[in-house]
This record gives C-alpha cells, structure tokens and sequence, in this order.
C-alpha cells in the first residue's frame, strides 16, 4: 500500500499539478490585490462610492434592513476574472503558440527545431551501447591475438 502511495506522489504530474496550485494560489492574491487597490477605487470614485463592490446598491423591498444586490461586487469579480485571463493569454498562451509556429516553420523548411530536448538516455541504452563495446572488443582482439603471443586482457 505505501508503495503504491509513493508511485504515485512520485509521479512527475502530481508534482507538476502541486506547483501549479501553489503558483496559483499566490498569482490570485496579486490579482486580487491589484482589482482591490487599483481597480476598485478608479470605478468607485466615478460613482461615488467607498468601493466598487458598494457601488451600485439596489436595494430590495422591505425597509432599512432591506437586502441589497450589490452589483459592484459582480462587476469587481468580471474584472478580476478579466485580469486573470488577459495575463494567462499574454504571459502563456501568445508567447506558447508563437514558439510552436516557429518551430513549425523550422521543421517545414527542413531545420533543426531550436532548443530541442535531449531524451535522457536510458538503461536499455546503455546497456545496449555497453554490449556492442564488449562485441567490437571480443572481434577486435581475437584477430589481433591469431598471430600473437601476446596475453590477453
């Protein structure tokens, strides 16, 4: 059971995914503080308001202690969530999909893709590369040896 649990921690997607959320975690708070402190008020101070989420109260029937919908709050939210994606679409997204074209470009007029990976060599590999090394040795020195006396190592 604690071996299938550490397979699975030890996945690189599981990895990935936790430093995603913690990123995220602190891109929200830098969003959020940025709607809060310089967005808000830019819109507030049009209406008159403390901030955008108390701007445009509607209040509904039933006197003083009336619930009210509080419209600002909405539209705090759309442009908090406007901010979000236009930095995901400029930060990722364009400069993501602008590298894939010129990698695209690269391969149809027949060059190397820049920056290409270098795949990890493997054990197979080595082993591989390992076996025919002793086989090129083992051919190499029994035709050397045929007409010699010399010992072998």
């Amino acid at each position: 059971m604690l071996k299938g649990f550490k397979e699975f921690i030890m996945r690189g997607n599981v990895i990935d995914l936790a430093v995603a959320v913690v990123i995220g975690t602190a891109f929200t708070a830098v969003v959020a503080s940025i709607v809060t402190n310089i967005f808000n008020p830019l819109i507030a101070a049009l209406f008159d308001a403390q901030t955008l989420a108390k701007a445009w109260p509607i209040p509904l029937r039933g006197g003083d202690k009336a619930p009210t919908i509080e419209l600002g709050a909405v539209i705090a939210a759309v442009i908090n969530f406007l901010l979000v994606a236009a930095v995901v679409y400029f930060v990722f997204v364009m400069p993501l999909n602008r590298l894939k074209k010129a990698q695209e470009r690269r391969r149809q007029a027949g060059l190397p893709a820049a920056a290409t990976a270098v795949e990890p060599t493997t054990e197979l590999d080595l082993l591989t590369e390992i076996r025919d090394l002793l086989a090129k040795n083992a051919a190499s020195s029994t035709t050397s040896s045929a007409g010699s006396d010399a010992p072998r190592h």
